[in-house]
């Protein structure tokens, strides 16, 4: 906003405008809340914009509240015919209208949506990236299969953050690779509702109910040979038998018997070798593999 040939108030108006809402704007979403003393609907709102702006204050959200009888200059600059009006500033540009929101979940649903938009700078967002590397290091390790390892790592860093997705599914899958399937179900059941989603988690999921579906066997060389005869529920049962340490034999079996009779037991090969790759990861580069090689039997 120039200044050139507003009166000293104006100047002043624009001035703490500016303080206190577009320099803020910079690196922060700021929300901008024209209401006056006088205005029902405004004090019916406010409340709620007060309580979810605090919510998301990590998130990088503030509130900058704007009494237009005390601001004229700066309301009519703004085009504000009515109140409450409510508007969303990043790096000094109005980036949404948020007016039609007058109830917790629509507020935090649009702020959600221009978060997700914006490069806004937040507590969250650099937590997040110190994570990071941190996370992909017990990645790497629980890849590498060293179990212990990873589950130290993974423990390490969930003192940071305990309530982190990508942790407790590290650390879920760390106990599973361990046989301690019953640690691994109560850390994901530890988690909140609101964090008991995203891929991450839907993948120590799968791998928790794999593991409840796998038999760990000693020796193998029993049910190999009675598998060796075309005996499908043997076949099944060795897949189970290897899945809790030989993933790779596990989906050789599997896709051998979907390539003899895909239709056995309404599917019960294929079902097991999907969950199987959803619990290695859908991503993962082994699991690319061994899906062309399903479909080259399914569609070949």
């Amino acid at each position: 906003m120039a200044t050139l040939g507003l009166s000293p108030q104006e100047k002043e108006a624009v001035e703490a405008f500016r303080r206190d809402v577009v320099e803020p704007s910079m690196t922060s979403l700021v929300v901008i809340d024209f209401w006056a003393e006088w205005c029902g609907p405004c004090k019916a709102l406010t409340p709620v914009l007060e309580k979810v702006t605090a919510d998301y204050a990590a998130k990088g959200v503030t509130l900058a509240k704007i009494d237009v009888d005390k601001n004229q200059f700066i309301a009519a600059q703004f085009q504000v015919r009515s109140i409450p009006t409510v508007y969303a500033m990043f790096q000094g540009q109005l980036v949404a209208d948020l007016t039609t929101a007058r109830t917790e979940t629509q507020l935090r649903t649009m702020l959600d949506q221009i978060l997700r938009q914006l490069p806004v700078q937040s507590e969250e967002a650099q937590a997040e990236a110190e994570l990071e590397p941190l996370i992909a290091m017990g990645e790497q390790v629980l890849h590498e299969g060293d179990g212990e390892r990873a589950l130290s790592i993974f423990e390490q860093i969930a003192e940071l953050a305990p309530e982190h997705p990508q942790i407790a599914a590290g650390r879920a899958r760390a106990l599973l690779g361990l046989g301690r399937t019953d640690e691994a179900e109560a850390v994901l059941a530890a988690l909140p509702e609101d964090g008991a989603r995203g891929p991450e988690i839907e993948q120590a999921r799968a791998a928790l109910a794999l593991a409840r579906e796998a038999t760990p066997v000693e020796d193998l060389s029993a049910l190999e040979a009675k598998a060796a005869t075309g005996d499908m529920e043997a076949r099944y049962e060795l897949a189970g038998g290897q899945m809790a340490n030989d993933r790779e034999a596990a989906a050789t079996t599997l896709l051998a018997m979907i390539a003899e009779d895909r239709e056995w037991n309404e599917g019960a090969a294929r079902a097991r070798l999907l969950k199987l790759f959803e619990a290695v990861g859908l991503e993962d580069p082994w699991v690319s593999a061994q899906r062309r090689k399903l479909s080259a039997i399914l569609f070949g």
